[in-house]
């Protein structure tokens, strides 16, 4: 039987070592699901419940596993529904591919069933490339360009295969003109900086007295060098969102997450530092930085459009951060005061002190700061977390101590609500021998997690290592949205948009075949998380936690909060207990550095 266009794509991804393709079907694909059937589903066809999980489930696949994330769709809606992963992927700088099914290629034009213009559509978030086969001699050239172009830099690529393509005998490209054959493979390269650019950085760094690093995910790779970097200069060390796995948490100058969901000793870094040095981060909240002249600043980042970013930086370092680091740091000198050293570590001992503080504060019923809180002492050595958006990820951000090898990771730019439970699910086929944590809210998972729970069970048995926790903080409210109405606009909570139904999420995941606990004191939050942890099947945990906890940035002043406080008794909510009794005595618990920087805002 002669090789269809659909045969040959399929046999184009295992030779570039594509193991999983996360995908729902459809008639605009059942070309290609016809050639998986022919090919012993090689590389594995893995079905979420809907396009934009399957989406997701690439982007944690790709985040934790450092390769490409391929997602598959059909025509029409399905291609539509894979956007919001497809663009969680590139504003995070994720390399992803995106193969997807269009009509028939004779009906083009004619306002057919399910016809959408694919190249216009995805022309933005595809925008490195996006390509329709219209013919077989386009590939493998085609597929190749989108393998190479998502590695190289790091972004989302698509594919789009009219139907009948799909079906048509394969042809390679011939030694002809306008063909346009290819070649498989990556090769490894790591840019660097010239040498002058680099004697420059090293001078701004050189004659900083306050030196402070903010590293994001483009430092991973870079750990030892970080390291080493913060010891010579005597600085501390700041972490987007994305580059909470950098270093360790336990390092005594690691101050922690930096911006809105960010701690007080990075807000305090940032605000009396000197010199400020970003590595392989584009950390977009400017007003966490140093004021405009205060600070001399250099920036290291693989991606020169990224450079320049943020602040007016006196040196753009071009390169790998490894590899810059690796040639800066001879240039360097020791630096002989340590007092800044010391302000950095007595600052970060005193948050978390405060934030064990928090977390012991009484709620009703459950503080959710204590359900993660509570989770730091249990955490595997090796353990995956996900976070969703909302109030789930300040406490990710702010109470986990992540370490050694634990890999974390949430929609960082984008800031999407629902990739929490995919992206753990994609972390399991990445690394099926370890445990995997999503921390998700109730909003969330009600909007799309819950139909990946049925995903979970399908697929956990062929996990070496079952665990996969479901942590979910129900409190009945869409509690970041109402923290911020009531914090910047002083207005109680709007019940038609911000309360939810309540829902027996451990009893639908029971249903699913799934292990689940409902937890409703705080005494049974540590052994919750025990059973689930040694568990020998997924499990959801449903923590009944207290909306009236407020997730309050480390900026924000004791005027916004008593306005928020208001605003509760406003609304007349019979959950604001915490606040209304002595909500001012109390304000030390909530309000990080309250009790020993007097002139910073929030005091």
């Amino acid at each position: 039987m002669s090789q269809k266009v659909s045969d040959y794509i399929l046999e184009r991804l295992r030779e570039w070592h594509v193991e999983h393709v996360f995908a729902y079907p459809g008639d605009g694909i059942n070309g290609l699901l016809a050639a998986w059937g022919r090919a012993d589903d090689n590389p594995r066809f893995i079905q979420a419940r809907h396009e934009e999980m399957a989406a997701f489930e690439a982007v944690g696949y790709a985040k934790f596993s450092g390769k490409v994330g391929v997602c598959a769709a059909t025509s029409g809606p399905g291609a539509v529904h894979l956007l919001n992963g497809l663009y969680d992927a590139k504003l995070d700088h994720v390399p992803i591919l995106a193969i997807v099914g269009q009509t028939n290629r004779s009906a083009m034009g004619g306002s057919y069933q399910q016809e959408i213009d694919l190249v216009s559509l995805y022309k933005d978030v595809a925008s490195d490339f996006c390509e329709m086969v219209t013919v077989p001699e386009q590939l493998p050239n085609v597929l190749d360009r989108a393998m190479r172009t998502s590695m190289a830099r790091r972004s989302v690529t698509a594919v789009i295969l009219p139907a009948d393509v799909q079906e048509l005998d394969y042809t390679p490209p011939g030694h002809a003109f306008k063909m346009v054959p290819s070649s498989l493979g990556m090769p490894t390269y790591a840019p660097v900086p010239g040498n002058d650019d680099l004697a420059r950085a090293a001078d701004v760094l050189n004659a900083g007295e306050k030196v402070a690093i903010l590293v994001g995910q483009g430092a991973r790779g870079a750990r030892q060098e970080v390291m080493t970097l913060a010891d010579r200069l005597g600085a501390g060390v700041a972490k987007a969102l994305l580059g909470r796995d950098v270093l360790d948490d336990e390092l005594p100058y690691v101050t922690g997450s930096i911006g809105l969901l960010g701690t007080r000793p990075s807000y305090e870094l940032m605000t009396d530092c000197d010199t400020l040095l970003v590595i392989g981060s584009s950390f977009p909240y400017t007003q966490f930085l140093p004021e405009f002249g205060q600070a001399r600043a250099v920036q290291i980042d693989i991606d020169p459009h990224m450079v320049g970013l943020r602040y007016p930086f006196e040196v753009n370092l071009v390169g790998d951060a490894r590899q810059t680091l690796a040639r800066l740091l001879p240039l360097l000198n020791a630096h002989k005061n340590q007092k800044w050293r010391r302000t950095i570590e007595k600052n970060t001992a005193r948050w978390w002190e405060v934030m064990q503080r928090r977390a012991a504060v009484g709620a009703d019923p459950i503080n959710p700061e204590y359900v993660v809180h509570a989770l730091n002492d249990l955490l595997p050595d090796n353990v995956i977390l996900s976070s969703d958006s909302g109030s789930a990820a300040n406490w990710y951000a702010r109470h986990l101590r992540l370490r050694g090898a634990m890999r974390g990771s949430l929609s960082g730019t984008l800031a999407t609500m629902g990739p929490g439970v995919p992206y753990a699910i994609g972390a399991k086929f990445a690394h099926g021998d370890r445990p995997a944590i999503a921390l998700v809210g109730d909003g969330a998972l009600q909007m799309n997690g819950m139909a990946e729970l049925i995903t979970i069970a399908k697929y956990y048995r062929e996990w070496q290592d079952p665990r996969l926790i479901v942590a979910v903080l129900n409190n009945r409210d869409l509690n970041q949205v109402t923290w911020e109405m009531r914090a910047m606009e002083g207005a109680p909570q709007f019940e038609a948009s911000q309360s939810l139904p309540d829902f027996p999420y451990a009893d639908f995941a029971r249903l699913a075949g799934l292990h689940g606990l409902r937890i409703e004191k705080p005494e049974d939050v540590t052994a919750a998380w025990e059973t689930a942890l040694a568990a020998d099947k997924p499990c959801v945990l449903d923590f009944v936690t207290d909306p009236a906890v407020p997730p309050i940035p480390p900026h924000a002043t004791l005027d916004q909060i008593e306005s928020a406080a208001a605003s509760v008794l406003k609304g007349d909510s019979d959950r604001a207990g915490m606040i209304r009794q002595g909500f001012k005595a109390k304000v030390q618990e909530f309000l990080p550095g309250h009790h020993h920087r007097t002139e910073r805002p929030g005091t």
